[in-house]
């Protein structure tokens, strides 16, 4: 899937979302400089591995927060964690650098990566790039949950603060 046809998705499902397009972003700061409406919601996505690659975690948290990996793998009950290459990110979710998504997992045709999301998104919006570091997309992260569990990718809500 492209940004087109995350879009085209998104209205054939009649999910609400508000789109924006912007220049490329790369990194947080870069995306705090754009001074979207909506900065807040914005979230943070890392893409990580265990260390014998059989389990991939595709985690969303804010953009001003950090997770403690050996704190995250006892929550989540799994093996040490790193993060996954650029190689596994193209193979897995067909994304580049940069525009990390949690609708990449609409291209995980093996459902092998996790999606979790920080609570702190629990009942409110999130703003995610739809495939490329092009463009913003907000909605509802039930709303996402939604799609991605229908997809069969496993989704869970978890609570990041108590990771810093």
């Amino acid at each position: 899937m492209n940004r087109n046809d995350v879009l085209k998705l998104l209205d054939e499902r009649k999910i609400d979302y508000r789109y924006q397009e912007h220049p490329a972003v790369y990194t947080m700061e870069e995306m705090h400089a754009l001074h979207l409406e909506g900065e807040k919601s914005i979230a943070k996505n890392l893409f990580l591995r265990d260390d014998k690659k059989r389990e991939y975690y595709l985690v969303s948290i804010g953009t001003d927060d950090s997770v403690d990996l050996k704190t995250l793998r006892q929550i989540i009950g799994s093996r040490p964690l790193s993060f996954a290459s650029e190689k596994d990110l193209k193979k897995l979710l067909k994304l580049e650098k940069g525009s990390v998504t949690p609708l990449g997992l609409l291209n995980d045709s093996e459902r092998k990566v996790h999606f979790l999301a920080d609570i702190r998104f629990q009942n409110r919006m999130i703003g995610i790039h739809p495939m490329e570091n092009t463009a913003t997309v907000w909605m509802k992260t039930e709303d996402l949950m939604k799609l991605l569990g229908d997809h069969g990718s496993p989704v869970q809500f978890i609570q990041i603060r108590q990771l810093l």
